[in-house]
């Protein structure tokens, strides 16, 4: 599993949203992280601390820029290309799952969630992330 010390960085337009990923990542050991409300704030607080950001949890529907479209962003930059990318999002259609991972994603998480989710799909990412190094 990640360190639990990495930092995590969590971006959700929903401030309550931030707060129950952050508890399902806390209830798992996670003990570092930096919030953003949306995909643009997300993209420049990620470039502000490249060094420390080890995985992004970010929601899917965000005003300015999407949680898919940061992804993109994401992905596009040479430094962030094997970053772990977990999608939150309530849509569970097949189509925009098909999308996210065609653009990048490492998994997703569908709401609502328990920490129990939220640690399998984490360790999901652990291992494809571990397995490609």
């Amino acid at each position: 599993m990640f360190d639990p010390n990495i930092t995590v960085l969590v971006a959700d337009d929903m401030k309550t949203m931030r707060k129950i990923v952050i508890k399902g990542l806390m209830d798992i050991g996670f003990k570092n992280f930096l919030e953003a409300v949306d995909g643009q704030e997300a993209w420049m607080t990620l470039n502000a601390n490249a060094d420390k950001v080890k995985l992004v949890v970010s929601d899917w529907n965000m005003p300015n820029c999407s949680g898919l479209d940061f992804l993109k962003r994401v992905r596009a930059d040479g430094r962030f290309k094997k970053l772990p990318f977990v999608l939150v999002t309530a849509e569970s259609e097949m189509s925009q799952v098909a999308e996210a991972v065609s653009a990048g994603v490492d998994n997703y998480v569908v709401k609502p969630f328990k920490s129990e989710d939220l640690k399998t799909k984490l360790e999901a990412v652990y291992k494809k992330c571990a397995a490609a190094a």
